[in-house]
C-alpha cells in the first residue's frame, strides 16, 4: 500500500479578509513532490482556510492512489485536534469542511499530526502565493509563481515577502505554545497550558470561586472550556455554598491555584491574552459593581428591588480597581447593566480609562421578587418552600413572581451573543452583577445550573471569557482582592 504525506495551510489577511490556501503531497518513502494545490478563496478566516487547504490536499492524494495510506501535517492545532477527533467542532462555517475531509478516504486511512509553523514552510508557501495572486486579480497556478521567481532579482519566496500580513491564530487553551509565530502571523503570546499556563482571559483559565485581583498580580489556574478541558486544580463548595443568593452568597472553597502566565491582547501591556491558532477572541473582562449598603449583609438585590447606590466602600473599590485595570491597559470599551450601582461603577472606570459607557439591559441582575432587600435567612424563615423549590429547580420563581435562573440563562446567552459578535477581537469590560457574571461563567464552561450556587464573587471582582471563532469559549476567573485594598 502506497503511503503519502499530506501537508496543507491556510491564511487570511484580515481575519476575516482575502484568504487563501497550499497544500503538498508527497511519498512518504522518498519526500518527494507529486503534486501541489492552492487557491484564492476571497473573503474568509484562518481557520476556513485551513479546513480548505486539508480539503484540497486530501482530494490530491485522493486523486494519486485511492487506496493509499495518508499521514497528514499541519501547524493548526485547532484543525489536527478537531479531525483526530479529541475536540469538538462547534463552528458552523468548519462543520460541513470537517465532515467533507473525513469523507475522501476511510477514517482508519488518515492520520493527522501538528507540526510547528517552520516545518510547513512548502503549504504556508503555496498558501500566500494564492493571496498573492487573489490580490493580483488571477487565481494561482504553478506556472505564473515559478515565472515571477525567475524574473525577479529576490530569491526570497512569496511566503517570505508577504507573510507578514497573516492575522494571528495561536494555540489552543490547554495546549503550550510549541515555538514562537514567525513574521507570516502576527504574533501574540501563546496561551497557558493546563494546571499551568493560561489563554485570552492571559488566556482566561477557570477556578471554581472568585474574585478580584491587581493586574499581575493574583495566581491563576487556567481550564479551558467547551470542547478543550484542561486538568487544572478544581475546587469543591463548602457545606453550606448551596444556600446562596446574588448578594447572599457564602463563600464556596476556592481552587488550589498556581500562576501561570500568558498573552495579551495587545503586545504593549499585561492583558487578557489571545490564542495565536484560534485568532482573537471577543473578550470579555466580566466586573461585579462595587459594595452598596446591602452587600455586607448579604441581603437579594436585584433588578426589582430598591436599586441601591454605592456605599462609600464600594465607591473605593471601584477606584481601585479602575487603577487595576489601568496599569492592565487591555480594555477598549465599557458596557454596563443599567442599574445604579453597575452605572455608577462604571463611570468611575469609564472615567479613569477615558471611556464611554454604553447601557445593555440584558447585563442587569435577576429579579427576585418578593425576596429583595431580604437575607437568606429571612426568606428561609418566611418562604421555605419557595426557597427550596428555587434552590432545586432553575425553572423554579422567587416568591411574588420574579425571574428564575432559567429565564435570567437564557437573557444572557442572547446578550452574550450580541456583545460578541459587536466585540469580536476586542477586549470588553462588562459592569455588572453576581448572576450574569455566574451565568456566563457557567455556560461558557458548560456547567449545571446548580453550579450557580458553588461560586463567589466578591464585589468589585474580575473574572473574564473569551470567546473563538471555533464556537469554544475559555474561563479566567480569579480570588484575589488586592486591588481593592490600601
Amino acid at each position: 500500500m502506497r503511503e503519502f504525506i499530506v501537508e496543507a495551510d491556510g491564511g487570511s489577511r484580515g481575519n476575516p479578509g482575502p484568504a487563501g490556501y497550499g497544500a503538498v503531497v508527497r511519498d512518504a518513502a522518498t519526500g518527494e513532490t507529486l503534486t501541489e494545490a492552492a487557491e484564492y478563496l476571497g473573503t474568509a478566516t484562518n481557520n476556513v482556510a485551513e479546513y480548505r487547504g486539508l480539503l484540497a490536499g486530501l482530494r490530491a492524494a485522493h486523486a494519486l492512489d485511492p487506496g493509499a495510506r495518508v499521514h497528514v501535517r499541519m501547524d493548526s492545532k485547532l484543525v489536527v485536534e478537531q479531525m483526530s477527533g479529541r475536540w469538538k467542532i462547534k463552528h458552523p462555517d468548519m462543520k460541513p469542511l470537517a465532515m467533507e475531509a473525513r469523507s475522501v478516504f476511510p477514517p482508519d486511512q488518515v492520520t493527522y499530526e501538528w507540526i510547528p509553523r517552520e516545518r510547513n514552510k512548502q503549504a504556508d508557501r503555496l498558501a500566500n502565493e494564492a493571496m498573492d495572486a487573489g490580490a493580483k486579480g488571477e487565481q494561482w497556478s504553478p506556472s505564473l509563481f515559478r515565472a515571477d521567481l525567475a524574473t525577479t532579482s529576490e530569491a526570497a519566496p512569496a511566503a517570505a515577502r508577504a507573510g507578514a500580513d497573516r492575522t494571528a491564530e495561536a494555540a489552543p487553551a490547554d495546549e503550550p505554545p510549541p515555538s514562537a509565530p514567525t513574521a507570516g502571523r502576527t504574533a501574540e503570546t501563546a496561551p497557558a497550558s493546563a494546571a499551568g499556563s493560561g489563554t485570552a482571559e492571559a488566556a482566561p483559565g477557570a477556578v471554581v470561586a472568585a474574585g478580584g485581583r491587581t493586574a499581575g498580580a493574583a495566581p491563576e489556574t487556567a481550564v479551558a472550556a467547551g470542547s478543550r478541558t484542561a486538568g487544572a486544580a478544581s475546587g469543591s463548595a463548602t457545606g453550606g455554598s448551596r444556600t446562596a443568593g446574588p448578594e447572599a452568597v457564602p463563600a464556596a472553597a476556592a481552587a488550589e491555584q498556581r500562576p501561570v502566565t500568558g498573552g495579551q491582547a495587545h503586545p504593549s501591556a499585561p492583558g487578557w491574552s489571545a490564542a495565536p491558532d484560534l485568532g482573537a477572541p471577543a473578550t470579555l473582562v466580566l466586573l461585579r459593581h462595587g459594595e452598596t449598603p446591602l452587600t455586607p449583609q448579604k441581603r437579594f438585590s436585584g433588578s426589582g428591588g430598591t436599586d441601591p447606590a454605592l456605599s462609600a466602600a464600594g465607591r473605593e473599590q471601584a477606584h481601585r480597581v479602575a487603577d487595576a485595570l489601568a496599569r492592565r491597559g487591555t480594555i477598549q470599551a465599557i458596557v454596563a447593566s443599567p442599574l445604579a450601582r453597575t452605572r455608577e461603577t462604571a463611570g468611575i472606570v469609564a472615567a479613569r480609562l477615558n471611556l464611554d459607557v454604553t447601557i445593555e439591559d440584558g447585563l442587569r441582575e435577576t429579579d427576585f421578587g418578593a425576596w429583595e432587600g431580604l437575607t437568606f435567612g429571612e426568606v428561609r424563615e418566611r418562604h421555605p418552600d419557595d426557597l427550596n423549590a428555587w434552590l432545586a429547580d432553575p425553572e423554579a420563581h422567587p416568591t411574588g413572581g420574579g425571574e428564575s435562573f432559567a429565564e435570567t440563562s437564557v437573557r444572557l446567552a442572547a446578550t452574550r451573543d450580541k456583545l460578541v459578535t459587536a466585540y469580536q477581537g476586542r477586549t470588553v469590560l462588562l459592569v455588572t452583577h453576581v448572576t450574569p457574571i455566574k451565568t456566563l461563567v457557567r455556560l461558557a464552561l458548560g456547567a449545571p445550573p446548580e453550579s450557580l450556587f458553588r461560586m463567589e464573587l466578591s464585589a468589585a471582582s474580575l473574572s473574564a471569557v473569551a470567546y473563538y471563532a471555533d464556537g469554544n469559549a475559555s474561563v479566567r476567573l480569579f480570588n484575589d482582592t488586592s486591588h481593592l485594598r490600601p
